[in-house]
């Protein structure tokens, strides 16, 4: 219509009978438009594709009520042998204490047991966190699972109690197992006792280190409070840049001192000019390890 408003002579008979044929005007417009919508269609759904790279550690995000967090049978058996291999060791440093009559020295053993896995569980901390990766033989799964943790660390909170231990556990029954077969010395088991056992439930420490103060047991809070259990505040440390402190997991005694000493720059200095290996905590942190705040509302179905 606007065409013929524009016509600058007046409109006769004619033209009249012409403008019959302009309502095909729109239907011309019509199917381009539809062929306009469609190109954009196909661009929206090319751009939206999820991206991969090779040379990067792909996490997936987690989901809240994941059956992966869920302990299994197998989970709860392993974490049962472990506990078992433990507490025959205790008592046998028990035992034999009493029998002998010696105490102090047994108590001691175990009390150098409780540092020394704090010690070790810094160590090993350090070397997951910075050495591997996901195909790396024997400790890929675990590899992948602390970089996970660096970027969504509620789900440490989440995780089952076996299913937290159980890898664990399986070392601990492994390695414990044959030496309560082996030895009788109280003060050997006072050691292996504490050590192990510390070990195989640092993971849960680690948890409560990641609960809130609310959730938390009050015997819990009371021995993170005391220095005894890694406490909340000095674990959060561990997860802010640049990532390189506060590995220790158990009482976190550690931390301090292998911070201020620069204990595990040492580690890497070495490695580095022996291996040529360059850990990652020398490298800006990427988006795997920066933390997501915000809870995925996604849920298991």
């Amino acid at each position: 219509m606007s065409i013929l408003a524009q016509h600058k002579y007046p409109l006769s008979s004619r033209h009249h009978v012409r403008t019959c044929r302009i309502p095909s005007l729109p239907t011309r417009l019509y199917c381009a438009t539809t062929t306009t919508t469609t190109t954009t269609t196909t661009i929206t759904t090319t751009t939206t594709e999820p991206r991969s790279s090779p040379d990067r550690l792909v996490i997936e995000r987690p989901i809240l009520n994941d059956p992966a967090l869920a302990s299994t049978w197998s989970h709860r058996a392993w974490v049962a042998s472990g506990c078992t291999t433990v507490l025959i060791s205790l008592a046998k440093a028990t035992t034999g204490a009493a029998e002998s009559h010696m105490w102090l020295e047994p108590i001691l053993a175990g009390v150098v047991g409780y540092i020394l896995a704090d010690l070790g569980s810094g160590v090993y901390h350090w070397g997951i966190d910075n050495y591997g990766s996901a195909s790396t033989p024997l400790f890929g799964t675990q590899i992948e699972a602390f970089q996970g943790h660096h970027k969504w660390p509620w789900t440490i909170t989440r995780r089952h109690f076996a299913n937290n231990l159980h890898a664990l556990a399986r070392a601990v029954t492994f390695t414990v197992l044959p030496l309560d077969l082996v030895f009788n010395d109280p003060i050997f088991h006072g050691f292996v006792a504490v050590c192990s056992g510390c070990i195989m439930f640092s993971q849960q420490f680690h948890a409560w280190a990641h609960t809130t103060k609310s959730r938390l047991p009050p015997l819990v809070v009371a021995l993170q409070d005391a220095g005894l259990l890694v406490s909340r505040s000095q674990h959060a440390a561990h997860h802010r840049p640049p990532y390189d402190n506060n590995y220790c997991i158990v009482s976190g005694v550690w931390n301090e001192f292998l911070d201020k000493q620069k204990a595990f720059e040492a580690l890497e200095m070495v490695l580095f000019f022996k291996l040529g290996v360059r850990p990652r905590s020398w490298s800006d942190p990427n988006s795997d390890w920066i933390e997501e705040t915000q809870t995925p509302q996604i849920t298991a179905h």
